[in-house]
C-alpha cells in the first residue's frame, strides 16, 4: 500500500521530517518526507497497511515542538519506492 499525506500546522523547522523518517525506518517503510512551499510537509510512504496506519498515528502526533493542525491522507497502490528519505 501507499500512503500520501499532507500535514499542516507548525511542521517546518521543528524536526518533523527527521521524526517521521525515524518512525518510518523503524517500521521498515519506504518513501520520503519533504517540505512544501506553502508551509506543509508531504509524506509518501509504502509498506504494509498496518505499518502505514502506525505511521499515520505518528504523523498526527508530530515531535515535541510541532503543532499538527491537520493530516490529509490518501491511499493507493505502491509503486516500488526504496529507502526512506527527507528532502
Amino acid at each position: 500500500m501507499r500512503l500520501t499525506a499532507l500535514i499542516s500546522g507548525t511542521v517546518q523547522g521543528v524536526g518533523y521530517r527527521l521524526y517521521i523518517q525515524r518512525h518510518a525506518r523503524d517500521l521498515s517503510l519506504a518513501g520520503y518526507a519533504e517540505n512544501t512551499v506553502d508551509g506543509r510537509v508531504e509524506v509518501v510512504a509504502e509498506g504494509h497497511q498496518e505499518d502505514l496506519e502506525r505511521l499515520l498515528h505518528w504523523l498526527r502526533r508530530g515531535p515535541k515542538h510541532a503543532a499538527v493542525a491537520a493530516v490529509d491522507a490518501d491511499w493507493s497502490e505502491s509503486t516500488g519506492l526504496v529507502g526512506f528519505h527527507t528532502y
